[in-house]
């Protein structure tokens, strides 16, 4: 009976957020916008949400309830995992922009001047080295915070309710591939439109759509390896908004127009080797964990958890 209900609310919060998400997003070039323009910004914004209204939906029609939704911030013991997720995030951003300069040098463009043709266009005549130290002390500053709103939005449902759903029918292993699959599906109608890998490429929007959920698995295994040991989905949206905040200082220090499926990126290959490094290692980690989620609601039961 309990396998059912599982199966029930995981169909459920699936149904209702890919309903919603995508029907959200149709409304861009249904009312004749593009990928940018500030009705799509908005829009994105919102659609960051549907993720945790979907499992707040979810639960309610299932009378599931709220207690273990992993809100909690639980600090103690945990201190290592938020200075991970604060300062480790953006260390492994530059690392991997790191790595793409030294196999390609050429690109590397310390007087910003790609950079800096692209905030004229656009009519901002600061100091582009000033912008650019800017940029980078608020990525790593406050980064990681600045739209955790945002971010809290995703984790709620992907790593605090569809990964802990998941954990019920298979390993936590598989439940990270599957989990990093369906969030990189989510992803498919915001690729094609040009988010992250742009439009026009060979094999659009196919090939951004399979990159999105390559990057999703291997960034998705870090974040849930968070969840898995703080119990809580904060560090993981602390983590995810620094990556949303903090992944394009590289391209920044690119001469010419970067391609997102290498790097400096953490979406390209090579500028998200770092990751790939890290995401394996969680997924390996996460892997020895018994059962995380379901002793976790053990000790809700005992009322060891208020």
């Amino acid at each position: 009976m309990e396998d059912k209900l599982n199966k029930k609310r995981l169909y459920l919060f699936l149904a209702i957020v890919f309903i919603i998400s995508w029907s959200l997003v149709a409304i861009i070039p249904l009312s004749g916008n593009k990928y940018g323009s500030q009705i799509s910004l908005v829009i994105l914004s919102v659609l960051m949400l549907i993720p945790a209204l979907s499992s707040i939906l979810t639960r309610i029609i299932t009378k599931e309830g709220f207690k273990n939704m992993y809100l909690e911030p639980r600090f103690k013991k945990n201190i290592k995992y938020y200075l991970i997720a604060y300062f480790m995030t953006n260390i492994f951003i530059i690392l991997g922009a790191v790595v793409f300069f030294m196999i390609f040098p050429k690109t590397l463009d310390l007087n910003l001047s790609t950079f800096g043709e692209s905030l004229k266009s656009n009519g901002i005549t600061i100091d582009v080295k000033t912008i650019f130290i800017a940029q980078l002390l608020q990525g790593i500053l406050i980064g990681p915070v600045i739209n955790i709103i945002f971010t809290l939005g995703e984790e709620l449902g992907w790593r605090g309710y569809l990964l802990q759903k998941l954990s019920k029918e298979c390993s936590i292993q598989k439940s990270i591939i599957i989990s990093g699959v369906i969030w990189g599906i989510w992803h498919g109608p915001v690729i094609a439109m040009g988010h992250n890998y742009g439009t026009g490429y060979i094999g659009a929007p196919w090939l951004g759509i399979f990159a999105m959920i390559v990057f999703c698995i291997v960034v998705g295994s870090y974040l849930s390896y968070l969840v898995i040991k703080t119990k809580s989905v904060i560090p993981c949206a602390i983590a995810h908004s620094a990556i949303n905040a903090f992944a394009s200082i590289g391209v920044c220090l690119y001469k010419g127009t970067a391609n997102p499926f290498i790097g400096p990126s953490p979406t390209g290959i090579i500028g998200g080797s770092i990751f790939i490094i890290v995401g394996i290692y969680c997924y390996i980690k996460a892997g020895k964990i018994n059962k995380p989620f379901e002793e976790e609601l053990v000790v809700y039961k005992k009322g060891e958890i208020k």
